[in-house]
């Protein structure tokens, strides 16, 4: 897919030299097509590591789309530039008059907070509030996931004894087969998680307009969709580099105040001193395709101002 990016945002340089379809800024305009307009919810400190997972897996269908990155203007970020926040991304004043196809809220390490005690909760809750009339298909990720479920459906999270952190099997729900979410992927597949905090599968299983399609014997509920595919929930991070859980792990390691638990399934016979064995990349771009193609580019209305007047 030719994504639509800033001419010198970092990734743009990234995604060339791996071969993937980038279109800046300056070609964009010769087109004479609408472009998906898809919106990322940016809420990882570490952005634009995260920025480039996404947009990685973003160019794998062949639709033009725009991105527009956008920041909690009520969280000060510590671990990217004022720079490249002012360069490449938006607030959510800059684009609550906008209409779009689709919007990814990514995860963050805030899990063991209550919700309402993140600095950023009540404008977050504004942008969930503001997409029902302003987004056509939403994607959460991991503490996303975790956020949404509790705003839209009242559903908490439960911390875990210790960390979840490794690449885990899971299956697909055999009854859930023809959800076009699904259409492609093998019985079993893998993911990584990484997670101190779960959703229940009987408070998910509780509401009668969420589907449970596929999850794992040891990392729980994976992926849940709401029947009418206007919103996803993926409780792990298919978009995560080969080394992101031996970048995580390494650093929890020098943390006095953090037990660093050994990624499973994750090193050559779990030893962290052999090679990663990465399993899930196919997964991952299958996941993206699906949902780009089925719930969001032949669903979505061509006029996005349309949008605010459907039934939520």
């Amino acid at each position: 897919m030719p994504i639509k990016i800033p001419d010198n945002l970092p990734a743009n340089k990234i995604l060339q030299s791996e071969n993937v379809f980038v279109m800046n800024e300056t070609r964009a305009v010769t087109q004479e097509i609408r472009p998906l307009k898809i919106m990322i919810v940016n809420l990882m400190p570490t952005k634009e590591v995260t920025e480039t997972q996404l947009l990685r897996l973003l160019s794998n269908t062949p639709l033009q789309m725009e991105v527009d990155l956008v920041t909690m203007a009520s969280h000060e970020s510590k671990h990217v530039s004022k720079k490249h926040l002012e360069s490449f991304y938006y607030t959510f004043d800059d684009i609550q008059d906008h209409f779009y196809d689709g919007m990814i809220v990514t995860g963050a390490p805030v899990e063991k907070l209550e919700f309402e005690q993140v600095d950023y909760w009540k404008e977050l809750v504004h942008v969930f509030n503001w997409a029902k009339e302003h987004v056509f298909s939403s994607f959460f990720i991991c503490w996303g996931a975790q956020a949404a479920m509790h705003y839209y459906y009242g559903i908490d999270k439960y911390l875990l004894k210790k960390k979840l952190t490794g690449v885990y099997k899971h299956h697909i729900n055999a009854a859930k087969m023809k959800r076009r979410i699904l259409r492609g992927f093998d019985y079993q597949f893998y993911a990584p998680h990484s997670r101190y905090t779960a959703l229940l599968k009987e408070d998910i299983s509780s509401i009668d307009s969420l589907d449970i399609l596929a999850e794992s014997d040891e990392a729980g509920v994976y992926l849940v969709a709401s029947k009418d595919g206007s919103r996803f929930f993926v409780t792990g991070h298919s978009e995560y580099d080969a080394d992101t859980l031996d970048k995580e792990y390494k650093r929890d390691i020098h943390d006095p105040d953090i037990i660093a638990e050994i990624p499973k399934n994750y090193y050559l016979d779990d030893d962290p001193s052999c090679e990663i064995q990465v399993k899930w990349r196919s997964h991952a771009y299958l996941l993206f395709a699906n949902w780009l193609n089925y719930y969001v580019y032949q669903e979505t209305p061509f006029d996005l101002n349309e949008l605010k007047n459907r039934n939520t």
